[in-house]
């Protein structure tokens, strides 16, 4: 089980921006210092700060508020600055700073800036993705957004570094090892948290953490770290669709978890194309299959032909598969397999983010997916044009960069094996236990294979209950991984997050 521990010289000071902070350059080989110089980039510095008033309106409210685009910096153990990370903050005009909630996010990847949940999910504006029929081309019209929660909370967003216009001044191998690591990457975030909070004023105002896919990964961990190393509380924990444990989708060579925890979401999919509603009633009969009779079976594997059959029956009837394929593969259906074949016959591909989100195959007799994700391949354009649009003219924040909403450089220079075994859940029930004010929210949609909502489901029914069971909730909507993009699903997560907050309707 993963602990992030942090070097105890580190952990001692709250002058130094993060742990595992890099060697001191005196200490290398003069060789490799040389290198390591060349490695390194001139870049233009960022300009100051910059901001805009704004309004918005939600649930007959008009809301106007300031929206900042600045940087912070990261420094290293000298008080050298390493990196610079750059922050989106809606904050609502005339409220006592003191007694107002702020909010810090973060999506996931890695290598995911904070656009999506910023512009898709909870931020005053948005821009459509995410949905059957949305093209990478689509004009990008930013509007009021009915699911903001900016009439209860201010709003932070952050880009990790290598994400939005977040950048390492290090050359390749410091700023792996500095940023693109797990425990390196909660440790600066955490600090980032901290500074803004400082900078801006907010140390008293009552603090929330919330994070999408692997920033679901990250906000535990992170709420965990503020607890802690810097001595900062968050009142509350939303997780958005994350991945909290990858061990409950690796080891499928033997283990059942990785086809228990992804039938629902099949299922679910299979229902929605039928015309079902999804909601508990619906999907408790496949819950109750897969938690049970599935897992005992599969266990059983060769050695009981009757358990085998039993298994390829299900599994066909709640997938929608072709049974003929799913007994080739012995009732165990990978997401992979499932995406490749369901809509193999129509020339067409889903998206892992949400399977009944399609896309044209530009190669429907290879035997594997050879382009990118239905839902990726739109979102990247829509978000990316939108953000720099409003960052550069609608705020001002002049910036001669690139921007990466979702960097496949960060990805491919990730910690390697995090994959297989990084989890979070140990941070969640710590923090849960030390604070018994500390709410949590966790929400998925039914359709997403990418990080499937069963996992979740399991994760919580293994965790104590530490006083109030209300405290810790798993909350489904219709939908994938951003389910957010339908409204009806996108209206309901408001109001459990409102509910979170204790915010009035």
């Amino acid at each position: 089980m993963h602990r992030w521990m942090l070097a105890a010289a580190v952990a001692a000071g709250l002058s130094l921006n993060f742990a595992g902070a890099a060697a001191l350059a005196d200490d290398k080989p003069a060789a490799a210092a040389k290198d390591e110089a060349k490695d390194k980039v001139d870049l233009p510095p960022f300009p100051a700060d910059a901001t805009v008033k704004q309004v918005t309106h939600v649930a007959g409210k008009t809301l106007s508020y300031t929206a900042t685009v600045g940087s912070l910096p990261v420094r290293d153990e000298k008080g050298k600055k390493i990196a610079e990370v750059v922050f989106t903050a809606y904050v609502l005009d005339g409220q006592n700073a003191g007694e107002r909630p702020i909010t810090f996010a973060f999506n996931g990847g890695p290598g995911a800036a904070s656009v999506y949940l910023n512009m898709g999910a909870i931020g005053p504006k948005r821009v459509q993705f995410g949905a059957q029929g949305d093209s990478p081309s689509d004009p990008v019209r930013l509007g009021d957004n009915p699911g903001t929660w900016l009439d209860f909370t201010d709003l932070v967003f952050i880009d990790p570094v290598g994400t939005g216009y977040s950048r390492s001044l290090e050359g390749k191998d410091e700023t792996k090892k500095d940023f693109f690591q797990v425990k390196s990457d909660v440790a600066y975030l955490s600090r980032i948290v901290f500074d803004w909070l400082v900078k801006n004023g907010r140390m008293a105002s009552p603090k929330y953490v919330v994070g999408e896919s692997y920033g679901g990964f990250r906000a535990p961990a992170i709420a965990r770290y503020l607890q802690t190393e810097i001595g900062v509380g968050m009142r509350g924990v939303i997780m958005v669709s994350p991945f909290l444990d990858a061990r409950t989708q690796s080891a499928e060579d033997i283990s059942p978890l990785p086809y228990i925890v992804s039938l629902p979401s099949m299922a679910a999919a299979n229902y929605e194309r039928q015309g079902k509603t999804l909601n508990a009633q619906t999907m408790a009969e496949v819950e109750n299959y897969a938690r049970g009779e599935f897992a005992v079976d599969l266990l059983k594997g060769r050695s009981d032909p009757a358990a085998l059959q039993s298994v390829i029956d299900h599994v066909t009837k709640y997938s929608g598969l072709d049974p003929t394929l799913v007994k080739r593969m012995g009732g165990r259906i990978d997401g992979g397999a499932y995406l490749r074949e369901l809509y193999r016959d129509q020339g067409k591909l889903p998206s892992v983010y949400d399977t009944n989100v399609t896309g044209w195959d530009p190669f429907p007799w290879s035997p594997r997916q050879r382009t990118g994700d239905p839902i990726l391949d739109t979102i990247v354009a829509t978000t990316t044009a939108a953000v720099v649009d409003f960052t550069t003219r609608t705020v001002g924040w002049k910036v001669e960069a690139r921007y990466n909403a979702l960097s496949n450089d960060v990805n491919e220079n990730w910690e390697k094996g995090w994959y297989n075994d990084v989890e979070s859940v140990a941070d969640l029930r710590q923090a849960v236990a030390a604070d018994p004010k500390m709410k949590v929210l966790i929400v998925h949609g039914y359709d997403d294979l990418s990080c499937p909502y069963f996992a979740s489901k399991l994760i919580l029914d293994q965790m104590p209950q530490m006083g109030d069971p209300d405290r810790v909730r798993l909350s489904l909507y219709p939908g994938g991984h951003m389910f957010y993009s339908r409204p009806g699903s996108m209206e309901s997560f408001r109001k459990d997050v409102m509910a979170l907050f204790g915010a009035g309707g």
